[in-house]
């Protein structure tokens, strides 16, 4: 069986736990999360084909302070493409409101936003938790999220959310994952058709099954959750390559396909093969 893809394909450009600090701090004294958004931007813009969309999926600064979203705001002013955001556990609620005020929130507390996008709903969820690292999702999330799945009855849903509603086998991060992935679990798959379920959280690119569908943890652009699958380290951090994850999908085929982007500039592309049509 051979797959043809025709046309353009839809690009969305998830980004996530860019944990910016007033200007001039380092993240936990070492990290400069300023200058890897910087890096990262550059790479978005590099990207050819453009992404039609970038989707920000929490912990968009560090302390959730209005300084730190004045900065992210002058860092972002950098990137062309258009921006869909929603908190971590890191933000709030009322400063990120207030630090993007032209984002399309369709609800008065949680974040929460719908997006269409070609064939495509984007369901763009708020699962941060006051003043708690861990993920839930509150009655008015709720009742906003089964509304807008109904709607989208027979369109293909993504979900975007900071909390990943299943584990990832390190320890110390999977007590602070959604709380609520039964809920969420029955509404996926009451809907039927729900494609892609992209959280963040973990800084580390993570591919899994949940609720009949794929779910994915995308990296950071900083640094990494250390890989500690047998708890014998105390919560760490690496600074590992940076990077973001790129859903492509087909319109004709309705494939679906996620690609690791990493963050920076690399030497090529060389060719495979020379003048003659041989193999180099």
């Amino acid at each position: 069986m051979s797959l043809t893809f025709m046309s353009r394909p839809l690009l969305i450009a998830q980004i996530t736990d860019l944990h910016i600090k007033p200007p001039g701090a380092l993240a936990y004294g070492k990290v400069d999360t300023a200058q890897a958004l910087v890096r990262l931007i550059e790479t978005l813009e590099a990207l050819h084909p453009r992404p039609d969309l970038v989707i920000a999926t929490g912990d968009l600064v560090d302390g959730g302070s209005p300084e730190e979203y004045a900065h992210l705001g002058a860092l972002l002013s950098g990137l062309s493409l258009p921006l869909l955001v929603c908190p971590g556990n890191h933000d709030d609620r009322v400063h990120l409101r207030r630090a993007f005020p032209h984002q399309p929130f369709a609800t008065d507390l949680a974040c929460n936003t719908r997006h269409d996008l070609g064939p495509l709903t984007l369901l763009i969820v708020d699962s941060s938790t006051p003043r708690q690292p861990y993920g839930t999702l509150d009655g008015e999330t709720l009742d906003w999220l089964q509304r807008e799945l109904y709607a989208a009855a027979r369109r293909r849903v993504l979900i975007f959310l900071h909390h990943p509603p299943f584990l990832t086998g390190i320890e110390h991060m999977d007590r602070q994952n959604l709380r609520d992935h039964a809920q969420l679990e029955t509404l996926v798959r009451r809907h039927g058709d729900v494609r892609l379920i992209a959280a963040g959280h973990v800084h580390r690119p993570v591919l899994t099954a949940f609720a009949g569908t794929i779910a994915t943890i995308a990296p950071a652009p900083n640094h990494a959750v250390a890989l500690d699958l047998d708890g014998s380290l105390a919560p760490s951090f690496r600074l590992e390559p940076p990077g973001f994850h790129l859903h492509v999908w087909w319109p004709e085929t309705e494939a679906l396909v996620t690609h690791l982007v990493p963050v920076g500039t690399f030497d090529g592309p060389h060719p495979f093969f020379g003048e003659d049509g041989k193999l180099l």
